[in-house]
């Protein structure tokens, strides 16, 4: 957990040329930040490929031991049976 006076650090993003003058530009014109530009790009952009996403999470987790109910053991600290006397966690396909 961190401490409550404890703050992330700004990190600079570095971007080519051309994309900044877009950056640039676009925040001009909508009459915001180019830091809220950003922000609001990378949000809608992950918003819009979240199945994606989701399929890549899911691959990786097939990757511990081909069992869903692993993943979400190692993930929640549960026991297999623990989860299985939640429910259980269903198919990779559900």
């Amino acid at each position: 957990m961190t401490p409550p006076h404890a703050t992330k650090r700004q990190a600079p993003l570095k971007v080519d040329p051309a994309t900044d003058e877009l950056i640039t530009q676009g925040a001009h014109f909508l009459g915001m930040t180019k830091k809220d530009l950003v922000a609001t790009a990378v949000r809608a952009y992950l918003d819009d490929q979240r199945e994606q996403i989701r399929r890549g999470m899911l691959e990786s987790m097939k990757i511990l031991d081909g069992s869903l109910s692993s993943g979400v053991s190692l993930l929640t600290g549960f026991s297999p049976e623990r989860i299985e006397e939640l429910g259980g966690t269903g198919d990779w396909e559900e």
